[in-house]
C-alpha cells in the first residue's frame, strides 16, 4: 500500500526541519562508534574495579575483553504494582546473556514514581520532572564505559520516557526495552468510575471508594486502562524498541520469562562485533518518530505522549510539534476502544489482536512507515507477529487476520472514528492540546462564562459549597511545568463528569496535564504559552466567556474590551517551591521549555537557534 499523502507530507517537513540538529546528532553518534568492546578502551585499573565484584566465570570473559557486555538499567520497586515483576529480570538477562557467549551487569537503577499515588497530592509537582531525572540517572548508569549495547526494565509514565532519552544520550549503543505486563483484569472501569463519581457526589463512603480500587489495582503489572503507561508499551513496540508483541503479556507467566531472556540475547545480537549492528540512534528515525504519533492516535493515547514524544525526539535531534500531531490526526482512523475511550481494558485490547492487529492495519492502510530499522531487524512488518511457546521454546506467528473482538479493535475500514480524536486548539488564549476520542459529539463545543481558579483544590472546594451549578469552562491556570511542575489535575474529572452529566456544558481549559485517562469533559490542557510565562490565561477573569470548539480548533476569550491591557491578578507560587522535596527542583522549574518543546531541562547545544 502506497503511504498515505499526508504522512509523507509531515515526514518530510519532520525531516528537512530537523536536518541540521539530526544530521549533529548523528555525526556524535557515530563517531562514539567504537571498533571493539566498550571495556577494551579502558585500563587495567579501571577494568579491574568494573569486574571486582563479578562471579569467576564472567569475570574471566569479561577480562578477555573479547565478548559483548550488556547493561542493565532498571526501574524496579516493589511498591509499584508495575515495576514489582521486574524484581526477578537481572538474573534472567545474566543467564541469557552467559548463554549467547556475552556477559551482562546491572549498570544502575533509576527512580519510578507512581502518577496513580501522587494523583493530587503534593508528590505529583515532581512528576513531569522525575522524567528528566530518569533520564540523567541512565547517562550514569551506561557512563562507565563498559557496555556494547543495553537493555531497560521500565513500564510506567515518565520512566520509559526518561530511559529512551538516557538511551539516546548513549546512541551509539542498541537498546531493547523490556515490559513487566499488565495485571489480570479487576472490576470493569465502568464500574470503577461510577464509584468515584458517588464518592464525589457524597453518596458513597471512603470505605466503599477503597474497597472499588482495591478491587480494580490488586496484583502485579500495570494498571490495565489505556493510560501513558500502556501508551508507553505501544510505543516501544510500534518504535522497533520491543520484541514484537511483548507489551502485554502478563507478569510471572513462562511466556514473559521466555520473552525477558530472548530480549536480552537479541540486545547483544545487535552489538557492533555482528553483522546486525543497529544502534539505537538509527532505530529513532524521524519516521519512526511518526509511526510513534500515527500508533498513539490509532489507539487512543495518552495525552502525555504530546509532550514526550517531543522530548524522545528532540534527545535524537528530531524537532517535531503540536501542528504535526494535529495533521495527523486528521487523517489517522481511531481503531481502538479501550477505557477511558471505552469499556475494555489492555487485557481485552490484547485478546482481540492487540497491538500486533494494530500495525498490520496501519500498514495495510499505508498509514506508517514499513522501512524502519527496529530491535527485531529492517522493517515494521515484523511487529505483525504475536509470541508464543512451542513444546516450551519461544516461537513468532502471524497475528489473527482480523479483529477478534470489533468493539474493541476496528479494521482501519470501518474505524470507530475517521480520525484520531487528538487536536490542536488554538486562538488568542494560546495553544493547547484535546484529546475527544472519548468526549461526545454534543460537548465537544462549549461557549461559557470563565470560572477562573488558580489551584484545583480551590476549584474543588468551590464544587463542595454548590457553587458550580451551572454552565462554565473552568479556567485552573498556574499549573505549568515554571510554575509548579506541570501535575496532572485528574482530582477535577469526577467532579466535573458530575456536572456534565446533570447537564450543564462544562468544559476545563489549564497550562496543566490530564493525560492518559482525559475522559468525556472536554479539556484544553498543556496551555501554552503558561500562565506564569505570561501566557493570556493570567489575565482572565470570571464571567469572560471562552469558547472551546474542539470540532474547529479554536480556543479563545470573545473578547472583552482592551483585555490584553489588563494586568494579571495577584498570585503566591511559593507555597509550591518548597516541602516534599520541591526547593531540590527549584532548577528545573526555572529552565524547563515549554510543553510544545516537551517540557524539558534538556537545552542541547543542537537546539540553540531553534
Amino acid at each position: 500500500m502506497a503511504l498515505h499523502s499526508v504522512v509523507q507530507r509531515v515526514s518530510e517537513r519532520i525531516i528537512e526541519r530537523s536536518r541540521a540538529t539530526r544530521e549533529q546528532y548523528m555525526a556524535r553518534t557515530r563517531a562514539a562508534c567504537g571498533k571493539k568492546v566498550e571495556r577494551a578502551h579502558l585500563g587495567c585499573t579501571n577494568l579491574a574495579h568494573a569486574i571486582a565484584a563479578m562471579p569467576v566465570p564472567e569475570k574471566q570473559r569479561l577480562k578477555a575483553a573479547a565478548r559483548p557486555n550488556l547493561a542493565i538499567v532498571s526501574s524496579y520497586n516493589d511498591m509499584l504494582s508495575a515495576h514489582q515483576p521486574l524484581a526477578a529480570y537481572p538474573a534472567l538477562i545474566k543467564q541469557a546473556a552467559f548463554a549467547a557467549g556475552g556477559t551482562a551487569q546491572f549498570a544502575g537503577g533509576v527512580p519510578a514514581m507512581c502518577d496513580g499515588i501522587t494523583q493530587g497530592e503534593t508528590g505529583m509537582e515532581l512528576s513531569l520532572f522525575s522524567r528528566d531525572v530518569i533520564a540523567m540517572s541512565t547517562a550514569i548508569a551506561l557512563s562507565h564505559q563498559m557496555f556494547d549495547a543495553a537493555v531497560f526494565l521500565g513500564v510506567c509514565d515518565k520512566i520509559v520516557p526518561g530511559l529512551l532519552i538516557g538511551a539516546l544520550s548513549f546512541g551509539h549503543l542498541p537498546a531493547v526495552f523490556i515490559p513487566a505486563g499488565p495485571m489480570s483484569t479487576g472490576i470493569s472501569n465502568s464500574a470503577k468510575a461510577h464509584t468515584r463519581q458517588l464518592f464525589a457526589q457524597g453518596k458513597a463512603s471512603r470505605s466503599e471508594l477503597l474497597e472499588s480500587e482495591v478491587q480494580s489495582y490488586h496484583g502485579p503489572g500495570t494498571c490495565t486502562f489505556y493510560g501513558t503507561a500502556n501508551s508507553n508499551q505501544m510505543l516501544m513496540e510500534i518504535m522497533g524498541l520491543h520484541l514484537p508483541g511483548a507489551a502485554f503479556v502478563p507478569p510471572n507467566t513462562a511466556l514473559r520469562e521466555a520473552l525477558t531472556r530472548a530480549a536480552a540475547q537479541r540486545a547483544l545480537m545487535l552489538g557492533h562485533q555482528g553483522d546486525q549492528f543497529t544502534p539505537v540512534a538509527e532505530v529513532i528515525s524521524e519516521k519512526a518518530i511518526v509511526n510513534g504519533i500515527v500508533g498513539l492516535l490509532a489507539t487512543g493515547g495518552s495525552t502525555n505522549h504530546t509532550l514526550h514524544l517531543v522530548a524522545i525526539a528532540r534527545a535524537a535531534g528530531i524537532a517535531i510539534n503540536w501542528d504535526d500531531f494535529s495533521d495527523l490526526s486528521s487523517i489517522v482512523p481511531l481503531l481502538a476502544r479501550v477505557y477511558p475511550n471505552g469499556g475494555a481494558d489492555v487485557n481485552h485490547f490484547h485478546a482481540a489482536g492487540g497491538i500486533g492487529l494494530v500495525i498490520a492495519e496501519l500498514l495495510d492502510a499505508g498509514l506508517v512507515h514499513a522501512d524502519v530499522k527496529t530491535a527485531a531487524g529492517d522493517g515494521l512488518r515484523h511487529y505483525t507477529q504475536e509470541p508464543y511457546l512451542a513444546d516450551g521454546k519461544l516461537a513468532w506467528r502471524p497475528v489473527a487476520p482480523a479483529s477478534l473482538d470489533r468493539a474493541v479493535i476496528r479494521p482501519a475500514s470501518q474505524p470507530f472514528s475517521a480520525d484520531g480524536g487528538l487536536k490542536l486548539l488554538q486562538g488568542n488564549l494560546g495553544r493547547a492540546m484535546i484529546k475527544v476520542s472519548a468526549v461526545k459529539p454534543e460537548h465537544r463545543r462549549v461557549q461559557a462564562p470563565a470560572l477562573v481558579f488558580n489551584s484545583q483544590e480551590a476549584l474543588l472546594a468551590a464544587y463542595q459549597r454548590g457553587e458550580l451549578a451551572r454552565d462554565f469552562v473552568a479556567v485552573v491556570r498556574y499549573q505549568g511545568p515554571s510554575a509548579n511542575g506541570m501535575p496532572e489535575l485528574h482530582k477535577l474529572t469526577p467532579a466535573l463528569s458530575v456536572l456534565q452529566d446533570h447537564g450543564f456544558q462544562v468544559a476545563l481549559v489549564t497550562d496543566g496535564r490530564m493525560s492518559g485517562a482525559s475522559g468525556k469533559v472536554p479539556a484544553a490542557i498543556h496551555v501554552s504559552p503558561e500562565a506564569l510565562g505570561g501566557g493570556p490565561l493570567a489575565l482572565l477573569r470570571n464571567g469572560d466567556i471562552v469558547s472551546l470548539d474542539a470540532d474547529a480548533g479554536v480556543l479563545c476569550v470573545l473578547e472583552p474590551s482592551n483585555w490584553l491591557e489588563r494586568s494579571p491578578d495577584p498570585v503566591n507560587i511559593d507555597t509550591h517551591a518548597t516541602g516534599f522535596g520541591r526547593e531540590l527542583f527549584a532548577s528545573a522549574r526555572q529552565h524547563a521549555g515549554t510543553a510544545e518543546s516537551g517540557a524539558t531541562l534538556f537545552q542541547h547545544p543542537d537546539w540553540a537557534a531553534s
